[in-house]
């Protein structure tokens, strides 16, 4: 796929990149090589092929997400300029 300077100049732009002329130039050309492994992985034919998020096929090894006491916090807590309940108490800092 042809990737003209203008939108090199302008993905930059947005970026907040400066980019010299011969960056440009490099960049041109890898993301042309870039829209082009996309365009051709494009036009595969997935239309029998299962949705997944892993290819490997192995189980998250990520443990259950669960809340647990923890020993130590009343003394962490005690030690707290401020508190409210079995939480730190701090000034507000967002605006809204």
């Amino acid at each position: 796929m042809s990737l003209g300077l203008e939108d090199v100049r302008k993905i930059a732009k947005l970026a907040r990149l400066r980019l010299s002329a011969d960056e440009e130039a490099l960049y041109r050309e890898q993301m042309g090589k870039i829209l082009d492994s996309v365009a051709e992985l494009s036009r595969l034919d997935t239309a029998d092929v299962q949705p997944t998020a892993s290819v490997s096929g192995a189980a998250s090894a990520w443990r259950e997400d669960r809340a647990i006491a923890f020993p130590g916090a009343e003394k962490i807590l005690s030690l707290a300029p401020e508190r409210e309940g079995p939480y730190f108490k701090v000034k507000k800092v967002i605006e809204g």
